[in-house]
């Protein structure tokens, strides 16, 4: 055998090796909690399956529970088939779970002894797939709701930083809001402390002129005291002594 041959028969084996354990994860997938809002009690709307190559890059998801004809089924009128029967009361609703705008429900046709198991975002179908082996349908539903988690991690990723963008910039108004008053006091502040200054400094020069006035009129009133005091003595002079 030669060398490119061994290289081939490896290569099976490698990808038929990596097929059984994506099976065995899927098998093994614990069921997500279903404690969403249950209900498509309401019709969704009426969309078909989508194309691979259509959809999102998140959304991409391989669905590793599915069996090459059941992943062909969606295409197939299933789609159709489940909102027809939805319109009607022989439909029951044994599971939902939500993940974002993202979710699965498993339904039962009793009439038909039947499980539909829908795959949606925002109430409207993007897979459905139909059968009878209770079991199986049980794998699907967990199937899927494994594929809301992953289709709604980026989803809630982005509601989560938009909460929090939303709550800095309040943080950054309030703050800046209470920088601005503050900046007001200060700026009051600071003019009190001007004009407070100014009337010292008026106050101060006013006292030196006004002592400068006290001393001139003190002076003034020796003057004048003296004056009177010679001009007594003058029209006394002559007069008798007591």
């Amino acid at each position: 055998m030669d060398q490119k041959s061994k290289l081939r028969q490896i290569a099976v084996a490698a990808i038929m090796a990596l097929g059984v354990a994506q099976g065995a994860c899927a098998q093994a997938q614990p069921e997500a909690d279903s404690n969403g809002t249950p209900g498509l009690v309401a019709e969704p709307g009426t969309t078909t399956a989508l194309p691979s190559a259509l959809l999102p890059a998140q959304a991409q998801v391989q669905t590793s529970a599915l069996t090459p004809d059941e992943a062909k089924q969606s295409a197939t009128g299933n789609v159709a088939e489940l909102q027809q029967l939805i319109k009607g009361s022989e439909l029951s609703e044994l599971r939902t779970a939500y993940n974002g705008s993202y979710g699965t429900s498993l339904l039962f046709h009793g009439k038909e002894m039947t499980y539909y198991v829908a795959l949606f975002q925002q109430k409207n179908f993007w897979r459905v797939i139909k059968t009878q082996d209770a079991a199986r349908a049980e794998m699907i539903y967990r199937d899927f709701v494994r594929q809301t988690v992953q289709l709604s991690s980026v989803e809630i990723r982005r509601t989560q930083l938009e909460a929090q963008k939303a709550f800095t910039e309040r943080m950054i108004a309030l703050s800046q809001s209470r920088a601005n008053r503050l900046q007001a006091d200060l700026d009051v502040a600071r003019q009190q402390q001007t004009i407070v200054a100014n009337q010292q400094q008026q106050t101060r020069a006013e006292a030196v002129a006004l002592a400068q006035q006290k001393t001139a009129a003190q002076e003034q009133l020796r003057v004048a005291q003296r004056q009177v005091r010679d001009l007594q003595r003058q029209l006394e002079s002559g007069l008798p002594a007591h």
